[in-house]
């Protein structure tokens, strides 16, 4: 929790869960979002800090001449190797955290969201009040993803899907489940959550 007493809530979900939708949802609904994993990405082009460590420990060619971000280089030669995506990641994670407190200071919203992947695997959740799994069936994840991403080949799908924890696993671990398959409406499920967590926000203010 930030000392502005705002509510943090983690929402996660497989590659082609749908948490994308179900965050928008949240966003009409006033909820701010903070994209961690998009976060991450604009740290690395824009934190001198996190620069100069990512140069130490993989080398100046992960930047070019002018400054950007060598993309090419640092997926052919670190994201290829478990031991330096773990150390990458080792980096990057502490930039977001630091980040996202930032952030969360500035938001006078009764709750706010924290959008990321991998919420549980990296154990970040455990900085949150509460999270949200949005689940789906793996075969409609994967048809959603074939059609969202065709350039993304089977293996590739399967290695993602791979390095992310079972739904039944996340399920059991969240405080919310958001169910999005053919036969679940997406917005009733929102807003019954949207209140709940609305009601706890509020309970949380009484408290304080």
């Amino acid at each position: 929790m930030s000392k502005n007493t705002v509510m943090t809530v983690g929402i996660t979900g497989g590659i082609g869960s749908g948490k994308t939708t179900v965050t928008k949802i949240f966003s009409i609904l006033g909820i701010p979002v903070y994209y961690a994993d998009d976060r991450g990405k604009w740290l690395l082009s824009n934190d001198p800090e996190l620069i100069v460590k990512i140069k130490e420990n993989f080398g100046e060619e992960s930047y070019s001449a002018s400054g950007e971000l060598n993309r090419q280089y640092l997926a052919k030669s670190v994201f290829g190797d478990p031991v330096k995506t773990e150390k990458i990641n080792s980096l990057v994670h502490p930039a977001v955290a630091k980040d996202f407190e930032s952030w969360v200071s500035l938001q006078t919203a009764p709750y706010i969201l924290k959008e990321a992947a991998l919420l549980f695997e990296t154990g970040s959740y455990k900085q949150l009040r509460k999270v949200i799994n949005v689940s789906a069936p793996l075969k409609i994840r994967i048809t959603r993803i074939r059609l969202r991403d065709p350039q993304r080949t089977e293996q590739q799908i399967n290695d993602i899907i791979d390095k992310q924890l079972p739904d039944e696993e996340k399920n059991e671990m969240a405080d919310f489940v958001i169910k999005n398959s053919e036969n679940k409406l997406l917005i009733p499920q929102v807003l019954k959550i949207h209140h709940a967590l609305l009601e706890l926000s509020e309970q949380i203010q009484i408290d304080n």
